[in-house]
């Protein structure tokens, strides 16, 4: 694991920012600001803050250099609408960020770990192991990253998943903080509605969440991919230490407490977890519970050779969920031709180890 990161100023709560520039002995206004230059005007660089004197435009660059992530490579699905970036951080570390274009939203999904301990086998994320937690900073930084690049073409970014490098609730408290910050009305300005936070179900992270005073009305979706824990103990190793019990435990629970449709993610692998036996126990599982079903046909990895669900399968399965009622969307493979499957292209660059 590496050493921590040296602090941005993307590494300040508004709070913080406050407290900073008071200690300066600059007025109560500077800090807001700031904030804006950041999250509104989407400065890359302290110099461009012009409504701030250049003194303390001097002493922030110095003391909180605005670490802004270099693109270390880029990637474009061949119709345009899919586009990933490797992002090198200050430390020299890099994360994966994708952009997806649909026809009435522009989506981000950004990572939230260096690597992933998980290990789910059909990932190359989790095949190339952990590196170290991001700050909230550096979350927060990749979602400006893609808002620089769509204002640069008269677009707004409308929706951020987080569902790249890593399990959010193993960095629980910088994966809340960025979401906070992509909410404030007075900076970012994104919808609660229109971030999506992915996991896999890390139980304790997972009630926790559930109990947070100021919960945001976000997205819940459950990396499940079998329905029973004999198949989910192999494809997602860290079910065998809490299982799907305490899981959807905890989903009811997040249910109660804010009425939001909760998400259920599925990796669709032939010969695997595509059987009607396993639509029928998930079936069972969402029983009584708001639940939508995003199937993924599988976007094969050198390290795990299986291959996506055939259509036949695939329409075997649906056929299922639909006598029982559940909703589903068999989701398009974006970028496969780009790998856009978190963990690809850093894998296929090696860096940072």
């Amino acid at each position: 694991m590496t050493e921590k990161p040296p602090v941005s100023l993307y590494d300040l709560s508004f709070p913080a920012l406050q407290s900073l520039l008071e200690e300066w002995g600059e007025p109560p206004y500077r800090a807001r600001q700031v904030w804006e230059w950041l999250y509104v005007h989407l400065a890359d660089d302290v110099g461009q803050m012009t409504s701030l004197p250049r003194a303390l435009r001097e002493r922030l660059a110095a003391e909180f250099p605005l670490y802004v992530p270099r693109v270390l490579a880029t990637q474009v699905s061949p119709d345009g609408l899919t586009r990933k970036d490797l992002l090198e951080l200050a430390d020299g570390e890099a994360v994966e960020v994708v952009l997806m274009r649909y026809e009435r939203r522009r989506t981000a999904c950004i990572s939230t770990q260096v690597g992933c301990p998980i290990g789910c086998v059909f990932c190359a994320t989790g095949q190339a192991g952990f590196r170290r937690n991001l700050t909230a900073g550096e979350i927060v930084a990749q979602v400006l990253h893609f808002a620089r690049v769509l204002k640069a073409e008269g677009e707004r970014l409308s929706n951020v998943v987080l569902m790249g490098m890593g399990e959010p609730l193993l960095n629980y408290d910088a994966t809340m903080e960025a979401i906070r910050r992509l909410i404030d009305p007075q900076g970012f300005g994104l919808g609660q509605r229109h971030i999506t936070l992915s996991t896999v179900g890390i139980f304790p992270q997972l009630d926790r969440l559930v109990q947070e005073p100021d919960l945001p009305q976000i997205t819940l979706a459950i990396s499940l991919h079998a329905a029973t824990n004999d198949l989910r103990n192999r494809l997602v190793p860290v079910n065998r230490r809490y299982g799907l019990d305490a899981i959807f435990e905890a989903c009811r629970r997040y249910f109660a407490r804010t009425g939001r449709r909760i998400s259920f993610e599925w990796v669709l692998i032939a010969n695997v977890n595509d059987t009607p036996q396993q639509a029928a126990a998930l079936a069972k599982r969402l029983k009584g519970l708001t639940a939508h079903v995003n199937l993924i046909p599988l976007n094969p990895t050198p390290a795990y050779h299986r291959e996506p669900s055939t259509k036949e399968a695939i329409a075997a399965f649906t056929a299922v969920l639909e006598r029982h009622g559940i909703p589903y969307t068999v989701r398009l493979r974006r970028g496969i031709e780009i790998q856009a499957g978190c963990g690809q292209l850093r894998g296929k660059l090696k860096v940072a180890g």
